[in-house]
Parts: structure tokens; sequence; C-alpha cells
């Protein structure tokens, strides 16, 4: 089997409560045997997406005249000859995502059985899941949260459909309804600190204490407010930190581990098992999150995956994408022995962005199950390749060796 062709597709997901495009960039490898492979590239949301769709472009002529089951060697290929690729960043190894995902997709596919089968069979048949992100509300229609009414209105909406864990950033909004609004860095003011606590409290009474709560940051905080915060919502019984600071900086994890008793995550903005190597040895993070569409797709994250099980660290994969995101990161999370959770985003509750897939993947009170549809079991539909906002067709002689 040989590789003859890439589209790399711009596709519409929707828009975010905050009045942002979300475009979801997609690839599909062509083979000359007739099959097709399906990846995503993890820049949705933020700025980046024409430019992981230009360096999927680009990493497409790496892999032309390939064998697609030979994903370890073209793994490297595309780590390796792209020169910038031996550092990374999120546009490279979100270029690289999307298309080992889509190879594997096809070696699924061609073998007959769901990519799990090929990282070592099921380990996890039945996934617990939680509701991401309700300072957004948890509904098809996003709106802010801001009183301590609101944050127990989406808790019981989220409880509705059989959920039993959420996760929120109690700053996200400001008492206004400023989206980013106020200063998280420094020093946070006792008001910054009421109102999050309020929040955070609300969810818990409503809740109860079956309820797990994450705490999600987006490093917007710093090391200094992150644990002014941790000292405050310790009492309400804490599943998980995310993002209290940036990760460029590993020691700053260790610093916050150090003063909260409240375990640490962070992941999405860490590519490739080097960079997540710092982490580990430190032991700063008691949980991480690499998203499959940005780490390095499903070869990468498998070993990502892996090392962290040494360090008996547990894998919450981050997900907030498109429907391929998510059916790549079920194929992962059903065959590692160190699973936590899975991430079910608010955007994976918008129709445009449910629509741009074949099948419409959602839990069942709280728990996904694993398709077993060969390959990742996901595909765009044909409609959303004809509507796709960019789309190019790679194929011709590969320029890079």
């Amino acid at each position: 089997m040989k590789i003859t062709s890439v589209d790399v597709l711009k596709c519409k997901g929707g828009s975010s409560v905050a009045g942002e495009e979300f475009f979801v960039i997609c690839v599909r490898i062509n083979t000359d045997e007739g099959i097709c492979g399906f990846g995503e590239a993890g820049v949705a949301y933020g700025v980046g997406a024409d430019a992981a769709f230009g360096m999927c472009k680009e990493m497409a002529y790496l892999i032309l005249g390939k064998d697609p089951m030979d994903t370890e060697a073209l793994w490297n290929k595309m780590h390796r000859k792209t020169f910038w690729g031996m550092a990374g960043g999120t546009i490279v190894y979100a270029g690289i995502s999307a298309l080992d995902i889509a190879l594997w997709d096809i070696k699924g596919k061609a073998l007959g059985v769901p990519v799990y089968k090929l990282l070592g069979g099921m380990m996890n048949p039945q996934l617990r899941t939680y509701a991401s992100q309700i300072q957004f509300d948890w509904s098809p229609h996003a709106k802010p949260m801001l009183s301590g009414e609101d944050y127990k209105q989406a808790t019981r909406n989220a409880m509705q459909v059989g959920f039993d864990c959420v996760k929120v950033d109690p700053l996200l909004w400001d008492p206004q309804g400023g989206f980013q609004a106020w200063d998280t860095r420094g020093i946070l003011s006792n008001e910054q600190l009421r109102i999050a606590e309020e929040r955070v409290a609300a969810i818990r009474e409503e809740g109860g204490d079956h309820m797990d709560i994450i705490i999600e940051l987006h490093a917007y905080t710093d090391t200094n407010t992150a644990v002014q915060l941790a000292k405050v919502l310790e009492k309400y019984n804490i599943y998980y930190y995310e993002e209290p600071t940036q990760p460029l900086n590993s020691r700053l994890f260790r610093e916050i581990a150090n003063k909260t008793s409240i375990p640490l995550a962070s992941g999405e903005r860490i590519f490739t098992r080097w960079g997540y190597r710092p982490f580990f040895e430190e032991r700063s993070l008691s949980v991480i999150q690499p998203d499959v569409c940005n780490t390095g797709g499903i070869t990468e994250i498998k070993k990502i995956c892996d090392m962290a099980h040494v360090y008996d660290i547990g894998v919450q994969l981050h997900i907030c994408g498109g429907p391929i995101s998510t059916a790549a990161s079920l194929q992962v999370e059903a065959a590692i022995p160190n699973f936590l959770i899975h991430e079910h985003h608010q955007a994976a509750l918008l129709k445009a962005n449910r629509d741009l897939c074949k099948y419409d993947y959602q839990p069942v009170n709280g728990y996904f199950q694993v398709p077993e549809l060969p390959g990742i079991g996901q595909e765009l539909t044909d409609r959303a390749i004809d509507e796709a906002v960019v789309k190019v067709n790679v194929s011709g002689a590969c320029r890079f060796g």
C-alpha cells in the first residue's frame, strides 16, 4: 500500500461563547488501495489554525509514496527531516499529530480492527467521563456563568445527564461577564478569591460529596496566585488542579505542589516525551493531560503514557477539538493502564462541531463506550469536506527527501 495524496481541510466547528470562530483542522490521507485515514490537528481554538493548516500541508510531502503501515518510521521522518521538528512546539507537533492519527486510522482499517487492538488491546472498556468547562454552562448553547446560582444550575445540568465529575475555571469570568477581563497574576485580591470560592462552593453544595470537582486555571494564574487560590479551595476536596501556571518552567510546578495538598495536572501545552521528561523526573504532576492532536499523535502519546506509568502518574487526555480528536483519544484511553478519566468539553456539544463527522459519539450516564469500528472509528462527512472553508490536495513528488 502506498500514500497517493493528502487532503488538508479547515472546517467550521461553530462559535465559542466568547465569540471566537472554532476551526477544526483535519487531514485525509489517501492510498492506492482506496483506504483513507482521517486525523486532526489540536489547535481548533485560540491563534494557530491557519498555521497548523500550513504545517499539515508541508508535512504531507514527507509521507507521499510511503507505506502508511510504517507509522514509527514515518513519525521519525516527520520529527527529524523537518529540522524544526527536533525542537518542536505547538504547530510542528500539531501537523505531525494530524498525519500520524490518519496513518493509524489506515492501519486499523487495513487490518480490520479498531486502533486500540494495535496498541495492546482493551484495558478500559468503560471510560468514566467529566463535563468540562461548566463556566460556559452545560448545554449546546453556551453562556457566561457568573453567580453562585449559575454554577449550581450548570452542575445540575451536568448531573441530569449522568456526570459525577465536572471541571470549572472559577476565575475566567469577572463579575460583569468580562472574559479573561481581570488580572489573575501577581497577587489575587480578596474579592477575586471570594468570588472564585463562591462559585466552587456552589458546585460542591449542588453536587454533594459524591461530585468530583476539577479546577481549571488555563495557566492564566502564576505561581503566587495559584498557591493563593489553592489554599482557599483545598477544603472543597478538589480532584485535581489543572494548569496552575504555564509549563515552560517545570520547577514552578514543584513549588506549587509543595504548597498545596491538591494534586496538580498539566499537559495540553507540553509536547512529546522530551517535553514531559522534567515533570516526570521532578514528580511535580500527579496527572498528565497530553493531547493526541498536538503532542505527536498516537505514536507519541502512547509512549508518553507508558513513561508516566513508570512514575505512578495518571492520564487524562486533553480533548478540545472536533469529533476526530474524541475518537482517536478513546482508542488510546482504552489501551493504557493509567487512564484516569475522559474529558468531554462543552465545545463537543456544539451542533456545528458534532455535525462534522459521520458518528456523534457522546457519553451515556457519564461513561463513554470505545468505538469498535476499524481504525479510529470516525470520519468527516462528505458535506464537511465539501463545505470546508479552505482545502488543498497535496500530491506529487516529495520535496524534502
